[in-house]
């Protein structure tokens, strides 16, 4: 097969550099199909998977899974850690999509609290995380974590299995009402002082 290819291009080849480059419009497409296809088998691209059909991962690839699933919950706080110094990712709080829609619709009673009159009441607030739902405690976790800087998970899940528990102190209003609404759409059940 190589053998062929090889001839079929160098042929081609030959015939466009006699004629000027001046060549029917198939013999010009045969010999750009041919420059681009690979010089033997083994330098031909693999082709995609078709759809259904499970990937194939290589080795090295297998051998990174199979390490990072047996470590521990530390190992992978310091395995981020070291991804994160070593690749120069900034560590930036997520926020849930519940909490992102809340915002928004949020927003606009703001807009209209800013218009009345300031009434003279509590300026700072602390926000106290009380309850939370069973099912949502994964989520309410790593909210805790991104709403208090330098918490890992660790931390993070020890507060929150250790409920009431102070979040923040001293906060204004507009920042407690973010807090909270972040925190209620996680699955917590938040009040604040």
């Amino acid at each position: 097969m190589y053998c062929t290819l090889h001839c079929i291009r160098t042929s081609l080849r030959i015939a466009a550099q006699a004629h000027g480059h001046h060549l029917p419009a198939t013999a010009l497409c045969a010999l750009r199909t041919l420059r681009t296809s690979p010089a033997c088998l083994t330098d031909a691209i693999a082709t995609p998977p078709l759809d259904g059909a499970p990937k194939q991962y290589s080795p090295k690839i297998q051998q990174l899974v199979n390490d990072i699933s047996s470590l521990t919950l530390l190992e992978v706080s310091d395995l981020n850690e070291l991804l994160k110094k070593t690749l120069n990712i900034q560590d930036v709080g997520m926020m849930p999509m519940g909490a992102m829609a809340a915002a928004q619709s949020a927003a606009a009673p703001a807009a209209e609290e800013d218009a009345a009159p300031a009434k003279k009441g509590k300026t700072h607030f602390t926000v106290k995380l009380t309850e939370l739902k069973a099912e949502d405690k994964v989520k309410l976790i790593k909210e805790v974590k991104n709403c208090i800087q330098g918490l890992n998970l660790v931390q993070a899940k020890k507060l929150v299995e250790s409920l009431p528990q102070e979040i923040r102190a001293n906060v204004s209003k507009e920042e407690a009402e973010k807090l909270k609404t972040a925190l209620e759409a996680a699955g917590g059940t938040v009040v604040l002082e």
